[in-house]
């Protein structure tokens, strides 16, 4: 029985299924909403604010496979909450953490609702393919001046869609892409041609967002679905199909790029980003030095120094999310987050090759979470939506390979 059918018992079949078809919109549009995030609190937290209070009075339960994710991203946050106390000077400092603490309950609410049906999870995927595919279009005109007003969505002559940075507009694409691919290398071929197109635009949202970054997370998880596929499935043809199909979707893939390098701007910012060094990482007080010192000053601070600190005592803001927890959530959010990030990957990893409806979910979502880890390394990614989903992803499957096997017991 779910949340919404414990809830009312006693109302008509029919009136219950609308109810939960009226409750999974809601959620696909949510998700939707993640793709248009241009200043916060954006229209994404306004709208999931109103629907997790509504879902919870409705009944949604957080079971006993989902409640180690809330107790741990509570206890991260209140390392925030701690962290606020070293500052002089609250200014934002409250309202960060009050984002980071919603977007907690975000990836709980995500995964409380896939565990109360994986049937949502297609509905979620397709809701961030459009988000994705509409957020891309609109980094690729700005990028292209399409229209007047077009260069609203770019930043530093790099396509940002509508977002704030495109360094988190192109990681954003990354999971709706391998989704596509999954869908491309198993689904029916009929559906291929339009499944590629969407694929093309978000692929070049990625590549003109010129994110070194975006870049690896879409090379790694690229790389990884296909392994994972391969090892999953046993039969020949369709290792055979996965292997041509695969093929020919970097042969597409690169022919566009190289098509794409022929205009001389696209060209010459590509030659200066494709540096694995930029001048701004090695230089004095550079990303890499900043790291070196942030870690050693956080050594003496166990309660971090508070949010967005760091970026007034230097250059620049972190961009290395473990310096970023240690920094603002202190010494327990760095502890907290590593072993949430440890827990998250075993979680998903025991799980990941068995036969399920919702296993194509958990790994394109397994494998997200291990890309943004790795990119974690040169860029924050605490307020990034999206990472939240893909947490609850993870937990959500989880939990319902429990239920599952709780279900199969006598």
């Amino acid at each position: 029985m779910t949340a919404i059918e414990a809830t009312y018992p006693r109302v008509a079949q029919p009136q219950r299924m609308t109810l939960r078809l009226i409750g999974s919109a809601f959620v696909a549009f949510g998700v939707f909403l993640s793709g248009f995030v241009i200043d916060e609190p954006a229209p994404y937290e306004l709208w999931m604010a109103g629907l997790i209070g509504l879902w919870f009075i409705l009944g949604l339960k957080i079971s006993r496979g989902v409640a180690p994710l809330l107790a741990l991203l509570l206890t991260f946050n209140i390392g925030g909450m701690l962290s606020l106390t070293q500052m002089k000077d609250l200014a934002t400092g409250p309202m960060y953490i009050a984002v980071s603490t919603f977007l907690a309950l975000t990836a709980v609410f995500y995964a409380a609702i896939i565990e109360d049906s994986h049937k949502r999870l297609p509905l979620i995927f397709n809701a961030w393919v459009f988000a994705a595919v509409a957020t891309s279009a609109l980094g690729i005109f700005g990028y292209f001046h399409a229209f007047p007003g077009a260069e609203i969505f770019t930043l530093y002559d790099r396509a940002k869609g509508a977002f704030q940075d495109p360094n988190v507009f192109g990681p954003f694409l990354v999971p709706p892409s391998l989704y596509l691919v999954h869908g491309i290398l198993v689904g029916d071929l009929k559906k291929s041609p339009l499944k590629a197109a969407a694929l093309l635009v978000l692929a070049l949202g990625i590549f003109l967002s010129f994110s070194r970054a975006a870049w690896g997370l879409f090379a790694l998880g690229v790389g990884l679905l296909i392994f994972i596929m391969l090892l999953k499935q046993r039969s020949g043809a369709f290792r055979l199909r996965v292997l041509v199909l695969s093929l020919a979707a970097i042969i597409m893939l690169v022919a566009s790029l190289l098509v794409a390098l022929q205009i001389p701007k696209v060209a010459e910012l590509f030659s200066a980003r494709a540096q694995l060094v930029q001048q701004y990482d090695g230089e004095h007080l550079g990303r890499f030095e900043r790291h070196r010192i942030g870690f050693t000053m956080m050594m003496e601070r166990p309660l971090g120094i508070g949010p967005l600190v760091f970026g007034t005592m230097f250059p620049e803001d972190e961009h290395n999310i473990w310096l970023k927890s240690l920094t603002t959530y202190g010494w327990l959010g760095f502890v907290t987050y590593v072993g949430m990030l440890i827990w998250t990957l075993a979680l998903g990893f025991r799980y990941l090759l068995l036969d399920r409806p919702w296993q194509p979910f958990l790994m394109i979502a397994w494998i997200s979470v291990l890309g943004h880890a790795a990119i974690g390394n040169v860029i924050d990614i605490d307020h990034w939506r999206h990472v939240y989903l893909l947490l609850g992803t993870v937990w959500g499957c989880a939990a319902l390979e429990v239920r599952h096997k709780r279900g199969l017991r006598p």
